[in-house]
């Protein structure tokens, strides 16, 4: 007779375990969708405060350099920390990663430090939720690589592991399976006063190949697509020739849409530029936006070592110059328009961007935030550092990556940092 060692056993065991997951996890959504019960541990782990990790990253913070009169300080240890949606009616945010969990940060005292910080909707499996936004009248959404879900008065319901849910693209239908990657998978969202849902969809390649062009643009992978945030129904490519955003937000002067994107990979230090982008024309079928045929204002990507394949390919008749051209792989993300009263009337209306930093390049650049300054017209002006000090400029260490943006209630920014898991708050007093 044959046996199994122990060990042998444990392991088919954990491997059948692991293979499980997501058939356990689409039970619990689909409780959930009905308001049922998903799990009985009403008692969710956080994440400690303070320790020797919070000291670190504070005297971190002290190399980083601001305009005269700001201040930054640790706001909450949130692990994995990407991109940030800041609750309508609490004094909390929800903060997306590329892992599996979403976050709930909580300042219950109102002193601006966060005093709580636990996972989200824990019955749940989450995969790459990096995308979180609101709807107008307060509804989280949670943009996956690969599936979007909505949650009813999340703000108010989080506290527990179970939490409503509309599943409102389900999984694998966002993009096409076939078409998943491990690379250019991190979704951002926004909802627009009209109650339409921007969804970014980065395409998966440094250059797609000539045979996906016209299917990524179609469908909107390399771009963005706008659907009903409740049903996904009325989905529409507003842009495409884009290649990586992970970045946009709405001007609330003019409702236009504006994202980032990042460049080609492999093609030198100081080539091609990043991109700050406004859609002006999302109608008929996507404003186009030049990728893969040219990044930048002029620089040429078909046909050259990145992309060989697309020698003989036509570009657009008419495409969309960016907005602002970024120093080269600097990898600008998260982007918001400054909507608050704290910091004085120069930045007022302007965009903040965060510059996660460079890793194509033989000099590290980047580990900042960017301000764009407004023209009155709506258009972009110029770009300047407006903190940095995350990277060692001796060593070319990172202390810290910055990914997103995002203005509280009282006007403070806030920085999310998914390197050292962190989110920090700058806050300005007049000199």
């Amino acid at each position: 007779m044959k046996t199994t060692s122990v060990p042998f056993a444990l392991a088919a065991m954990a491997c059948a375990a692991m293979l499980a997951l997501p058939a356990v996890a689409q039970q619990n959504l689909e409780k959930l969708k009905q308001m049922k019960v998903a799990t009985t541990d009403l008692n969710i782990p956080v994440v400690p405060q303070e320790g020797k990790n919070a000291a670190a990253i504070r005297e971190n913070l002290k190399r980083v350099k601001l305009p005269p009169g700001f201040k930054i300080d640790l706001f909450a240890i949130v692990p994995d920390a990407r991109h940030m949606a800041i609750a309508p009616s609490t004094n909390m945010l929800f903060v997306g990663t590329r892992k599996t969990t979403v976050w709930a940060v909580t300042d219950r005292n109102s002193d601006g430090v966060a005093d709580e910080v636990k996972s989200f909707a824990p019955s749940l499996k989450f995969t790459n939720p990096n995308g979180v936004c609101w709807t107008k009248d307060g509804f989280l959404i949670v943009a996956e690589h690969n599936r979007v879900l909505n949650f009813p008065a999340a703000e108010f319901f989080y506290e527990g592991p179970d939490v409503a849910v509309i599943e409102v693209v389900s999984q694998g239908k966002l993009i096409p399976p076939e078409e998943e990657s491990y690379n250019h998978g991190a979704r951002t969202c926004r909802v627009s006063d009209d109650g339409k849902l921007y969804i970014t969809l980065g395409q998966p390649y440094n250059v797609q190949p000539r045979e996906k062009v016209a299917m990524y643009e179609q469908i909107g992978i390399g771009g963005m697509v706008r659907l009903n945030p409740f049903d996904g129904s009325g989905r529409e490519v507003v842009a495409k020739g884009v290649r990586n955003s992970v970045g946009m937000d709405i001007n609330p002067k003019d409702k236009t849409v504006w994202f980032t994107d990042n460049q080609t990979d492999g093609m030198g230090d100081d080539t091609p530029p990043g991109e700050l982008n406004r859609i002006t024309k999302p109608g008929g079928g996507g404003e186009h936006f030049g990728y893969p045929f040219i990044h930048g204002n002029s620089v040429q990507i078909a046909g050259t070592s990145a992309a060989p394949d697309l020698k003989d390919m036509k570009p657009p008749a008419q495409w969309t110059k960016p907005q602002i051209e970024f120093p080269a792989h600097q990898a600008q993300l998260g982007m918001t328009f400054y909507n608050g009263k704290m910091f004085p009337a120069q930045y007022q209306g302007g965009i903040f961007v965060a510059a996660h930093g460079s890793w194509n390049r033989t000099k590290a650049s980047g580990g900042l935030v960017n301000f764009v300054s407004m023209k009155a017209d709506g258009t972009a002006d110029k770009s300047s550092v407006f903190a940095e000090g995350w990277l060692d400029s001796e060593t070319g260490t990172y202390r810290g990556r910055p990914v997103d943006v995002a203005v509280m209630k009282d006007g403070s920014l806030l920085v999310s940092d998914d390197y050292a898991g962190a989110i920090y708050r700058i806050t300005y007093s007049a000199p």
